[in-house]
């Protein structure tokens, strides 16, 4: 088996890109995990599928590098949403992108930037427990509730973009051993689903300093659609105003909760990194 792929980073968080507009892609799909490897593969946090939709422009399917499925992920479509405009598959400047997480609607900004800077409506988040998924809440808001973890009690508040987040506030980010506490929360009990977790440091009212264990991939330089949950998040402890820069390990990420609609709005890079042929056995 072999086909073509473009590879892109949105903060860091990497991708391999595949045009599945007029090829079979099952046995690809299949290949995912030995594809993100970084000593045998191409190497990348995800492997992204674009394709056809009866409603949409495209649609986007997405899996992390254990070969789970996303439902979304905001690196991600800015990446999607640059690279079918860059090798042709649109002319649009804006499009709309089915997802197993809803509409999501990318735009690019100043397309000869060199910033490559794409804005894109992530949509409303949500916020009742039961639709997170997060289990033992009902339908309640889940803001700064205590749980206990391995005899290590954290403040959780849980938000969904279309995928499960779980935020952390700390004092200290540097303090914080992510790999330990990442897949053990990413797995306890409450999430059914597992949940994507974002540690905050809250550096000010218009700054956020985040660092992420992803849902199936590990730590990440950058995760949008966490950063998206950490804006949330943070306005809804009072943390923080309804725009601010978040810092992740791979770059910065500027989000906004509009007042006037209620949805989220991410603006980010999205880089090309290279072109290829994959071989596989």
């Amino acid at each position: 088996m072999q086909f073509n792929f473009t590879k892109w980073q949105g903060c860091g968080n990497d991708f391999v890109l595949v045009n599945g507009l007029t090829k079979d892609i099952i046995s690809i799909q299949q290949q995912v995990s030995a594809i993100c490897n970084r000593s045998f593969g191409v190497g990348a946090d995800g492997v992204i599928f674009i394709l056809p939709s009866q409603k949409c422009d495209f649609r986007m399917q997405i899996f992390n590098s254990d070969s789970s499925e996303a439902e979304m992920c905001g690196n991600g479509i800015r990446c999607f949403a640059r690279h079918v405009y860059e090798c042709g598959l649109t002319d649009k400047s804006s499009i709309t992108v089915e997802t197993k997480a809803g509409i999501i609607k990318p735009q690019l900004i100043s397309c000869d930037s060199k910033e490559n800077l794409v804005k894109v409506n992530m949509g409303k988040p949500i916020l009742k427990a039961n639709e997170i998924p997060v289990s033992g809440f009902s339908d309640n808001h889940i803001i700064s509730e205590s749980i206990t973890v391995d005899n290590k009690q954290f403040k959780i508040t849980c938000v969904s973009m279309g995928n499960p987040h779980c935020v952390v506030f700390v004092d200290n980010i540097a303090d914080v051993d992510i790999k330990k506490w990442g897949p053990v929360i990413e797995k306890y009990k409450i999430f059914p689903n597992k949940t994507n977790v974002e540690f905050v440091e809250v550096i000010n009212r218009s700054t956020l300093r985040m660092r992420v264990w992803e849902r199936g991939a590990g730590i990440t330089l950058a995760c949008g659609t966490g950063a998206c949950a950490t804006l949330t998040a943070a306005v809804l402890n009072n943390l923080c105003e309804k725009t601010a820069a978040v810092n992740l390990d791979g770059g910065t990420l500027s989000i906004e909760w509009n007042e006037t609609d209620g949805s989220i709005y991410m603006t980010g890079p999205a880089k090309k990194v290279f072109e290829g042929i994959y071989y596989s056995e």
